[in-house]
């Protein structure tokens, strides 16, 4: 990808080597490590972990504590490259809610070793990225890579790219009220149709990052011979039915949250080539 010289978002947050005591809950919400465990378990067999924080998390009367938060340093390329992914997706989603009257309000990005404590919970870096709907911050533990180039078998920077915008996917869905909408519906349903509900969120996520990486290229000239092929390839390295193959275990649809590889693959190709939002309207098509 071509971002030597982009701009670096203003909105990352450098909590790497501090570990999960700073901002630990003093109120807002609280989590226990039978909850962390589910998490994590869920996180393996490619539940979206912020969810199963989100429906443990306790409430209780105050907000989570928060030092300043810290920059990261001028010299970290990788910390630098996640800066200026982060602040492309701000110059493109601007420009898209600008087109229809809409603000864009601006995600943050933690990046943290180990542990951190988000809104919605204490996040570990065996969840993988995640965001967060109720703080709006997206969290990355930068050793992820690391897991998509050997385990996942899917390198490169514009996978690495792909990471990031599918979760600012979600935030742009948040913005939208798509996911308060579709976490309600779940709370309603059986585990299955539930499920169902969070494959076509996801899905939806991916194919919203396409939306991004079109317009990026188009107004920026970001993408170079091979970076599509990365995207394509990260996006079907991590779809239930290949995750749960890998982990031993029979693939089982109606266990499914993310979708298919090929159905990742399908909708971060239809939000890349056509460049538009409303092509991504996973909730109204009956195949996906």
């Amino acid at each position: 990808m071509r971002f030597d010289h982009g701009r670096e978002s203003d909105n990352v947050e450098d909590r790497r080597g501090e570990g999960a005591g700073r901002g630990l809950p003093i109120g807002g919400r609280s989590i226990g490590v039978g909850t962390v465990v589910l998490a994590l378990v869920a996180w393996y067999f490619g539940i979206d972990p912020s969810l199963v924080l989100q429906q443990s998390a306790a409430p209780t009367t105050a907000q989570v504590e928060q030092g300043p938060a810290q920059r990261p340093p001028a010299d970290d390329d990788m910390a630098r490259f996640v800066s200026m992914v982060l602040g492309d997706t701000e110059e493109t989603w601007k420009d898209i809610f600008a087109r229809s009257g809409k603000r864009y309000e601006e995600p943050k990005l933690v990046l943290f070793s180990g542990a951190t404590p988000s809104a919605c919970g204490l996040g570990q870096a065996a969840m993988g990225p995640f965001y967060c709907p109720a703080d709006r911050r997206v969290y990355i533990d930068l050793a992820f890579y690391d897991d998509l180039r050997q385990r996942f078998r899917a390198p490169g920077d514009f996978a690495q790219a792909y990471v990031i915008a599918h979760e600012v996917g979600h935030h742009v869905q948040n913005l939208l009220g798509i996911s308060g909408q579709v976490h309600a519906q779940q709370q309603r349903l059986g585990e299955s149709q539930a499920n169902q509900l969070s494959v076509r969120l996801e899905l939806q996520a991916d194919c919203f990052a396409g939306v991004w990486a079109h317009h990026a290229h188009r107004a920026r000239q970001v993408l170079e011979q091979g970076d599509v092929e990365e995207g394509l390839n990260a996006a079907s390295a991590i779809g239930d039915d290949r995750l749960q193959r890998q982990s031993g275990g029979r693939v089982s649809p109606d266990s499914f949250t993310h979708g298919s590889s090929a159905q990742r693959v399908q909708w971060f190709r239809r939000g890349l080539e056509s460049g538009e939002v409303t092509d991504c309207n996973t909730f109204e098509t009956r195949k996906l």
